[in-house]
């Protein structure tokens, strides 16, 4: 019997797309074949992906009240749909796997009128609008947290948690301990804002570094995203400051960086929170504000509970709240290593191989029902 091929599909951004290629290598490594369907966005920076084949799929995401958007959204993706069909039938997948957002959209409703089973993956502690239009179509829903809401009531497929898969360089950043804190030693802080950056790291954080004390300052070695028209004004502030400093619109050893941090500010997208969780280490998160969903405040708070991380709402992350946060982390290091070990007890390590293993027991029963 040939190896089954698994379509996998993801858009948009690399929050869809990193678990995708953690699923990809996991697939891979249990010898079945894989290929990916993406739109244009995504397809751009997807040439690393381990896939067979990537197949570009046109897709839009309806937003905001206006109807002629919204039809022309739906038009786009009902355009997505009549493209995937004829993919799908020449690739012959075993099962289609959807990552979230509205990219995943024609691919998975191609295959499920094509009777393919289907799996979707809800990285948040919110089902998002995609997911929850294709909920009644999935064969299988694999969550990342154990507690998600707005999982449509009586869907006909499977609900498992398996985690949020997580990328080679994660894995081994992983292995780092946390690195050790001296009393007066260098202290190492990164902040990110998403694989953007976001402009309220950059308004808040170096105005709330001026208002520590300076031996305090002092010991800060600092790792700051931040977007190009952001950057100069981050640079130059830190400058004034004399602090010790990297500022970049993008890290590629992210990873790397996240493993040498002893605080991590950041946003709470699910890659993020899975990441240090998986790395264990402690952060204040800021979950973006206004989204419909509210899926970064969900994700922030599985680790806020835990004693893990601070959780900050946008409205109360001010240099004068950060301040006080940060010299209260910095003074007393015993809760530092407490949370960081609080959010490696919340890391599933494995997410990968348990939604490989789930993809490839449907893929193996051949009426496409649950395993």
């Amino acid at each position: 019997m040939s190896a089954p091929l698994i379509l996998l599909t993801a858009g948009g951004t690399g929050g869809h797309l990193f678990p995708a290629e953690a699923l990809a290598n996991a697939l891979k490594a249990s010898g079945a074949r894989v290929a990916l369907a993406t739109d244009k966005r995504a397809n751009a920076y997807a040439g690393s992906f381990p896939a067979d084949e990537i197949v570009e799929i046109p897709s839009a995401t309806p937003s905001g009240r206006s109807v002629p958007q919204i039809a022309k959204a739906a038009l786009v993706l009902a355009q997505g749909t009549f493209r995937a069909i004829p993919a799908i039938r020449r690739l012959k997948p075993a099962v289609v796997v959807g990552f979230g957002g509205y990219p995943t959209v024609p691919p998975v409703v191609a295959a499920s009128l094509l009777r393919v089973p289907t799996v979707i993956h809800e990285a948040n502690g919110v089902m998002g609008r995609a997911n929850r239009l294709l909920a009644r179509r999935a064969s299988l829903i694999a969550t990342g947290f154990a507690a998600v809401r707005g999982i449509p009531a009586n869907i006909p497929g499977k609900t498992v948690q398996t985690g949020n898969p997580i990328r080679p360089a994660v894995l081994d950043a992983a292995r780092q301990p946390y690195p050790a804190l001296p009393e007066g030693g260098p202290f190492s802080l990164l902040v990110v804002g998403g694989s953007q950056g976001a402009r309220v790291m950059s308004d808040v954080v170096p105005p709330a570094l001026e208002l520590l004390p300076a031996e305090i300052r002092s010991r800060l070695v600092v790792c700051q995203q931040a977007r190009g028209e952001d950057l100069e004004r981050v640079r130059s502030h830190y400058q004034e400051l004399g602090l010790n400093f990297e500022a970049e619109p993008f890290f590629k050893d992210l990873p790397q960086r996240l493993a040498r941090a002893h605080l991590v500010i950041s946003r709470s997208g699910a890659s993020t929170v899975a990441e240090l969780a998986v790395i264990g280490r402690p952060s204040i998160l800021v979950p973006l504000p206004g989204a419909l969903d509210q899926d970064q405040a969900a994700n922030a708070k599985t680790l806020g509970d835990i004693g893990a991380a601070v959780v900050l709402p946008q409205a109360e992350f001010t240099p004068e709240r950060l301040a006080a946060e940060l010299r209260t982390f910095i003074e007393q290091p015993d809760r530092l290593t407490r949370a960081a070990a609080a959010a490696h007890s919340a890391s599933i390590t494995d997410a990968a191989e348990r939604l490989a293993q789930a993809v490839l027991a449907l893929a193996s029963n051949k009426n496409g029902k649950n395993p």
